[in-house]
Order: C-alpha cells, then sequence, then structure tokens
C-alpha cells in the first residue's frame, strides 16, 4: 500500500561498478538510470545516463560489471548485475550514456554441439547442461520427469536447444543468478523458484494504461501430427476442440511429443488473447517479470483477470522513479 504522503518520497538507487560503490559520486549526475527486464531468454538492460558538463565523469571500460538496486527513501530491491558492452559520449550538453545487458545472459551458453539426445528426461538434459557451463539447475514442478524420446542437436548452442524443448512444453528456459532456469512459461516465481508475491494496482495508481483483447481468429484448439511407425500412418491430436484449431506444422515423433506440443502452443494462445500494460509514475521496484497483478477499478474484463507481467521498465533520475510492464493473462496449466 503507497502511504498518504508518497508524494514526499524520494527516489534511492545504488550502483556498484567492479566492486566499486558510485552512488556518491553520481549524485546530481544523473539524468536518467533505465533497467528493463524481460522474460525468458532476452537479456535484461541496464541504460545509466549521467551529465557531464564540468568534464570529470569517468569512462568504464566495456566489460566492466555494474550491481544495481532501486527504491524509494534507502529501501533498495536488488536488480541484478550487468556486463557494460557500449559506451557513448555525446553533446551538446555533453553527456555519457553507458548501455550494459545482464551478466548471466550476456555468454548466452556459448559453444555450437552437435549431440543426439535418446529415451531421457528432461532434468537429465537440464542437469547436464548446466554442469557443462558451472551453473545451478533449477527445474519447474512437473517438468523435470517429462520423458523425451528422441532430440537432435545439430550445430547449435545449449540455450538454442533448451529454448527449442521449452517450446514443447509451454516452459522458458533462461540463465538468471547463476541458475539454469527450466520453468513453467507465467510461473510466477523468482529465479530461485521461490513464488513471488501478487500486487494489487488501482486504477488511481496509473498514468496510463492500455487493454487488448483479440480472438486470435478464435482459435477453439490446436492440432498436431506424429508418425506412427507401427502403422505407416500419420496421426493427429488435438488441445482444446476440433472446432477451429490452429495446426502446427513439424510431424512429432509419438504421440507424447505431439499432444505436449498442441498442449503448449494452446496454452500461449491463450495466455496472448489478452494484454494489459501500465504506466505508474510512482514506481514499483518489486516489480518483475513473471510477477502477478490484480487489477481494481478498470473495466470488469480488467479486474477480473489474473495478470502475468512478461517485460517491466523502470526509469529512475533524481526527481522520481517510473515504472510500467506489460502483462498476459493468467492461464492455468
Amino acid at each position: 500500500m503507497i502511504p498518504a504522503d508518497h508524494t514526499h518520497r524520494a527516489p534511492s538507487y545504488r550502483l556498484v561498478v567492479d566492486g566499486i560503490d558510485i552512488s556518491p559520486t553520481i549524485n546530481g549526475r544523473l539524468v536518467s538510470l533505465v533497467i528493463t527486464e524481460n522474460r525468458g531468454i532476452e537479456a535484461d538492460t541496464l541504460d545509466l545516463t549521467l551529465a557531464d558538463h564540468d568534464g570529470a565523469v569517468e569512462l568504464p571500460p566495456t566489460g566492466a560489471e555494474i550491481t544495481a538496486a532501486i527504491g524509494w527513501d534507502g529501501e533498495l530491491v536488488e536488480k541484478g548485475s550487468y556486463i557494460v558492452d557500449e559506451i557513448e559520449h555525446s553533446g551538446s550538453p555533453d553527456q555519457v550514456l553507458i548501455r550494459a545487458r545482464s551478466a548471466d545472459m550476456r555468454g548466452g551458453l556459448p559453444g555450437q554441439k552437435s549431440r543426439s539426445w535418446h529415451d531421457t528426461t528432461v532434468a537429465e538434459i537440464v542437469e547436464e547442461i548446466a554442469k557443462e557451463h558451472g551453473l545451478e539447475p533449477k527445474l519447474g514442478e512437473h517438468l523435470g520427469g517429462i520423458r523425451v524420446r528422441h532430440i537432435d542437436q545439430t550445430s547449435e548452442s545449449d540455450l538454442h536447444l533448451l529454448t527449442r524443448l521449452a517450446e514443447r512444453y509451454d516452459a522458458i528456459a533462461a540463465v538468471k543468478a547463476g541458475r539454469l532456469l527450466f520453468i513453467p512459461a507465467a510461473a510466477a516465481s523468482t529465479a530461485s523458484g521461490e513464488p513471488l508475491p501478487p500486487i494489487t494496482l488501482r486504477r488511481h495508481d496509473a498514468d496510463q494504461h492500455r487493454y487488448v483483447k483479440a480472438d486470435r481468429d478464435a482459435y477453439t484448439g490446436v492440432r498436431a501430427y506424429w508418425n506412427d511407425t507401427s502403422g505407416g500412418r500419420r496421426e493427429k491430436v488435438v488441445a482444446g476442440t476440433e472446432g477451429n484449431p490452429k495446426e502446427l506444422r513439424p510431424t512429432y515423433a509419438t504421440k507424447e511429443d505431439a499432444l505436449a506440443a498442441a498442449r503448449a502452443e494452446f496454452r500461449r494462445l491463450q495466455r496472448g488473447a489478452a494484454e494489459f500494460s501500465l504506466v505508474l509514475a510512482l514506481g514499483r521496484a518489486e516489480l518483475a517479470p513473471e510477477t502477478p497483478i490484480t487489477a481494481q477499478g478498470w473495466k470488469p474484463q480488467i479486474d477480473g483477470t489474473t495478470w502475468i507481467a512478461v517485460r517491466v521498465k523502470h526509469d529512475l533520475n533524481d526527481s522520481g522513479l517510473i515504472s510500467s510492464f506489460q502483462a498476459e493473462a493468467s492461464v492455468a496449466p
């Protein structure tokens, strides 16, 4: 709950570059600190703009690590670590722009590999890849035990393979906080697997909002095909109903694989059928991707939907903190 005297609250931040807290030295110079957090394999980003009217700002080297925390009145929320990959000096007025991407995703599990996985489980694949990259595997409930009859990795990175596997089971593959995540989409949990507390937002909290509801061609289900080698036939399965199904192009090796892919795509269609975005002039630093959001004071269709944040942006300067997010509808598994 936002206190009644919220208009007097002051934005706060901490920036540590290669172990040195630079926050005191940039007070009065901060033009903007923008942190964008994404779900899945897209890297989180940090853009820091500083006034350099007197030429005293030192440019950090590319590759420097920035750890950021933001909030109000010294109550800070940690926002992770970022690696500087671009520096820009412009004028006039003279300014320094530092762009950085999340440290965990910058590498993207590099290296092209060719190998096959046969008669295994999702957990065994994720755990082996995590071990190869020195990461801690973190699997979502019910995902680890899924059997994978066969999947080929042909001249592709481990992250690309995991992304393909995640799409099959409506999951997210990502590297966050030293962990290799393989978790259900819209799981409403942190990188460590802890549930994210829901946030309630009221109409007076928002400066701007946007709600979109689409029928996605009124698909009633998703159809997928698989090869029945015993009968030499191409068989089909349907998630949802046959009224007006979307048809998946690939032909899957087993009935189980085809049904898992159809169910995953049907859930994605249901989640994407409604979108909700807000801009909050009084920012909420705790907002992050996967945060469950309840709306109050809009239309019944908006208030009656549980939303899951997909992309969150925080824009902080010496006068305030603005947060915005894009969300999709939560769909039961």
